[in-house]
């Protein structure tokens, strides 16, 4: 029995059978997601717990410990990191690769809970997460300017509206808001005006805390109606601050305003944002792992004229950087190949056949078998990427081979005179196993790659199972259309005469001498053969040994990442002056489009920048324009600037200043204080390496109180309230909230900038007991039993 008879006899039903393998695949091709690469990223959750004011050790021993203690708990963590800063801790948590994302969350969210129990009591807030990894670069960038609203106007419409509209977008894991911070009422106080009036700095927060109440009120009723009540018992603005008597001194009001000067302004004044050299609020989007970045990027600028509308119009809106342009490039280079291998193997056909009904046959092929491919994938949730496509383009000269391989055995039997129908059955019949094997034979080299673990098989794994089902496709076409193709296009008899183009082929004849020549001689030469056979072999491991190795090739997509470190005891107004210069610079490269940077918030020496380079056809490579930055900016002193390329595929969790990460751990912290630098300097010293350097920080200044415990107790003071006192004074606190439509503001005290700019204003600050305060002397024998002073660590 002749399966392939079947096909021959019907063709008008194997007909709609390749066209419905067409047009599936024509189908799925407009609705498969597009992606630079395939789906490869670890299930990550960031986590992060805020409390503002204290110290990093204060932050690792109260935040970092109780956290990780629970989450180390939760099933399937690969890997658990830590940062404590100033004022907030975060942890990056990863899972295995099978693990779902939504899953560990919840496990994520039950562990923050758990923890509750153990963290301060003082906690603003409880600790959040997110499902998005930090080491990640940003899928979109939008920048926030106006020549009318202040910058902490523009952080309240982006962190009110902004910020929460395109977090609810599917694929967004996590938007930052950076360049400034919300508004708030600050209270700066003059610690010398407090000192004439013998004021404490909890008096002055007792007083703004209880100026400002938002709490229920009740109703009542008459005549069958009900008055709901409503009181002015929220101050909103600084006016309503400025006359608010926090004492009575002589029986007369000593008022906020005689001690502080209180103004409308930011939670937080240490914050600068800053979009192609103009100050600016920036939205630094994420997407969650495993979210496609076209379709996430597409379905923000969908919304976009819904945000523009939902914000001040004073405000403008501009995207500075956007992931999907490059992706977009990259993918039609790729189809572009795809379609040239396409034109070349028809032609390479038409060459050797030397006829153009028969070069019609795997002209139709070879398109039906690499297009149906694209049905499979859809079925199988993959995406159009590099590999993908990068798979069909190999897979072309592979779907050919079966088609030729039918053809050229049914145009044998027809040049020897047989029948057309004839020929065609008795072809097919005779070469059907042989494809089948040939094919199958493909598929299983791949049988290994599909079977692979790890982010290697799970990055492979696409490009394998592509190939295969473009072999599985074209041996289904191959046995079902090309037969049926074959009895209705091609034409019996001899060769005899050749067309002009087919005279030009002819030195093909010549080349096939030349072959048959050189077989011979290496025939009689067999062991001169075999020497170079083995040779050739040995020389392969050779190279194998001695050639460069990577995980994977450097990616060039016209995105450049940077972190801004300054000397760890500079100030942020020095801070954002570096910032300012190394923006200057990179603005001025001939290759570069925008570039957006920001610093502040948790740490007053570190920044973060994003450039966006010119199309690749219109600049080098993006390493040597790295390599062009490095040399002028190096002439910038005080603070560096590192730079590196956006990769698609970031392995690991952990933000750093380098495409690698080498990890110390101990049990001792101080082991790892001393070998640290060790290491980091021996790297320093490598000619292989560039711009070596830790993330450790422990070199930066402090101011070293040492309370006189004895002498506190005798003035009956507490630890606790001398704490309180000083983040009264140097902590930006949040003394009272301020309750809106749509967000929620703070009044926010702390002593004038002036004065937070020198360890001596420690000389001069009150603590007071409750109810009452100390006098001046008093309290500098209560706080301390030697003089403020600094100290390196």
């Amino acid at each position: 029995m002749n399966p392939v008879k079947v096909f021959i006899d019907r063709p008008v039903a194997t007909t709609l059978l390749t066209l419905g393998i067409l047009f599936s695949g024509v189908l799925a091709f407009f609705l498969l997601p597009v992606a630079p690469l395939p789906q490869v990223d670890f299930p990550t959750i960031f986590v992060q717990a805020q409390l503002p004011g204290a110290s990093p050790e204060t932050v690792a021993t109260a935040l970092t410990t109780p956290l990780e203690r629970h989450l180390g708990q939760i099933a399937d963590v690969t890997e658990m990191t830590s940062e404590s800063a100033q004022g907030s801790s975060h942890i990056v948590l990863q899972f295995g690769l099978d693990r779902s994302i939504d899953g560990a969350a919840r496990d994520v969210q039950a562990a923050i809970n758990a923890a509750r129990a153990d963290l301060p009591a003082g906690l603003r807030a409880n600790p959040t997460y997110r499902k998005v990894n930090p080491a990640d670069a940003p899928v979109m960038i939008l920048a926030l300017t106006s020549k009318t609203l202040t910058a902490g106007q523009m952080y309240d419409a982006a962190s009110t509206v902004l910020e929460q509209k395109i977090s609810q977008i599917d694929g967004i894991g996590e938007v930052i808001v950076g360049g400034a911070s919300l508004p708030a009422v600050r209270a700066e106080l003059n610690p010398f005006a407090l000192a004439k009036y013998g004021i404490g700095l909890e008096n002055v927060r007792a007083a703004l805390s209880a100026a400002n109440a938002h709490a229920p009120k009740g109703a009542i009723s008459q005549d069958g109606k009900i008055y709901q009540i409503y009181t002015n018992d929220q101050a909103r603005t600084a006016d309503q601050y400025r006359d608010l008597p926090i004492a009575w001194r002589n029986g007369a009001a000593v008022r906020l305003s005689d001690v502080a000067e209180v103004s409308d302004s930011v939670e937080n004044l240490r914050n600068e944002g800053l979009a192609d050299g103009h100050p600016a609020i920036l939205l630094i989007i994420f997407r969650s792992p495993g979210a496609n970045i076209i379709s996430t990027i597409d379905r923000v600028k969908a919304e976009l004229p819904v945000l523009k509308a939902s914000i001040p119009a004073a405000i403008d809106i501009s995207v500075p950087m956007d992931r999907s342009a490059s992706i977009r490039t990259s993918l039609r280079d790729v189809e572009m190949t795809l379609l040239l291998a396409v034109l070349l193997v028809t032609g390479v056909v038409y060459l050797f056949l030397q006829n153009g009904r028969a070069t019609l046959i795997p002209s139709i092929a070879v398109p039906v078998s690499l297009i149906g491919t694209f049905g499979a994938m859809y079925l199988l949730g993959y995406s159009l990427d590099n590999l993908s496509l990068m798979a069909l383009i190999v897979g072309t000269g592979f779907v050919v081979d079966d088609a030729i391989v039918v053809l050229e055995n049914v145009t044998r039997h027809l040049e020897d005179g047989m029948p057309r129908r004839e020929a065609v059955l008795q072809g097919a019949r005779e070469v059907s196993f042989t494809v089948l094997s040939m094919s199958l034979s493909l598929v299983a080299v791949f049988i290994p790659i599909l079977m692979m673990g790890g982010i290697v098989g799970r990055l492979f794994r696409e490009f394998a199972a592509v190939l295969s089902v473009a072999i599985l496709i074209s041996l289904c076409v191959s046995l079902t259309a090309t037969p049926m193709m074959c009895a209705r296009i091609l034409r019996g008899g001899r060769k005899e005469n050749l067309s002009r183009l087919n005279r030009a082929a002819a030195g093909i004849k010549k080349m096939h001498d030349f072959y048959a020549r050189t077989l011979k001689i290496a025939l009689k030469h067999r062991r001169l053969t075999l020497t170079a056979l083995f040779a050739v072999i040995a020389l392969n491991f050779y190279l194998f040994i001695i050639i460069p190795k990577g995980f994977f090739p450097q990616q060039d997509i016209g995105r450049i990442m940077g972190a801004i470190r300054g000397d760890q005891s500079i100030s942020f107004q020095l801070m954002r002056k570096k910032m300012e210069q190394f923006v200057a610079v990179i603005r001025k490269d001939p290759d570069v489009t925008s570039v957006v940077a920001f610093t502040g918030g948790d740490s007053t020496n570190t920044g973060r920048m994003f450039i966006a380079l010119k199309s690749r056809s219109q600049r080098p490579p993006v390493d040597r324009v790295i390599e062009r930055l490095r040399k002028k900016l190096a002439k910038i002193s005080g603070a560096t600037l590192f730079l590196q390329a956006v990769q698609d595929i970031r392995v690991g969790g952990r933000m750093g200043n380098a495409e690698y990460q080498y990890t110390l751990q101990s049990d001792s912290l101080s082991e790892l204080q001393r070998w640290a630098p060790v290491v980091a300097k021996a790297l320093e010293k490598l000619p292989e390496l560039r711009e070596a350097n830790s993330d450790e920080q422990t070199g930066g200044l402090m101011s070293n109180l040492v309370i006189d415990r004895d002498a506190a107790a005798r003035l009956g003071l507490t630890m606790s309230q001398i704490d309180n006192t000083l983040y009264d004074a140097f902590g930006q606190r949040q003394v009272s909230t301020i309750y809106n439509a749509l967000n929620q503001y703070h009044v926010v005290m702390e002593v004038a900038p002036q004065y937070w700019q020198s360890p001596d204003t420690l000389k001069d600050i009150y603590v007071s007991r409750t109810g009452g305060a100390l006098s001046g002397a008093e309290a500098t024998n209560a706080v301390a039993s030697a003089a403020a002073r600094n100290a390196a660590i």
